[in-house]
């Protein structure tokens, strides 16, 4: 099998999600590197200006598209929708589990009570099945066992 490297580099083009601060939840690309601590970041999908972000409030994704160094907006947001960006995070599991979050963080009292009994129902459902399992597995015949013959010198 084939193992996909996943480390992921501070480089021009990689594409960066904001954990913290005023623009957090939105995607950016890095542009240009000012210093060991600081990146030039430009979001032109996510309505996000262009700014100095500092790299410990941004957590780097496996997406990146290809662009060279400081350039304009424009270039930018045609690299972005080239690539598919928008889309691939949509569908990507992190940004599911984002909206999964978001999703929950809106449940009222009752929605949290109905969601509860729908595991119920399907907790019960599963061990109703597993226990039917496990019940024919008891009933079916053992196999026999091979005898160990020894050999007489």
């Amino acid at each position: 099998t084939m193992v996909v490297d996943e480390t992921r580099y501070v480089e021009i083009g990689r594409v960066a999600y904001i954990a913290h601060g005023d623009d957090k939840g939105k995607l950016c690309v890095i542009i240009d590197v000012v210093d060991q601590n600081r990146v030039l970041v430009d979001g032109p999908c996510s309505n996000m200006g262009r700014q100095q972000i500092n790299i410990k409030t941004i957590q780097l994704t496996a997406l990146s598209v290809s662009i060279a160094r400081s350039c304009k907006q424009k270039y930018v947001k045609k690299a972005w929708e080239k690539a598919g960006i928008t889309e691939k995070w949509n569908n990507s599991t992190w940004a599911k589990k984002i909206a999964n979050r978001e999703l929950r963080t809106t449940l009222t009292d009752f929605d949290r009570f109905k969601l509860m009994k729908a595991k119920q129902a399907r907790n019960r459902l599963v061990n109703v099945e597993f226990g039917k399992l496990r019940k024919a597995l008891k009933k079916a015949p053992k196999p026999a066992a091979k005898k160990v013959v020894k050999k007489k010198k």
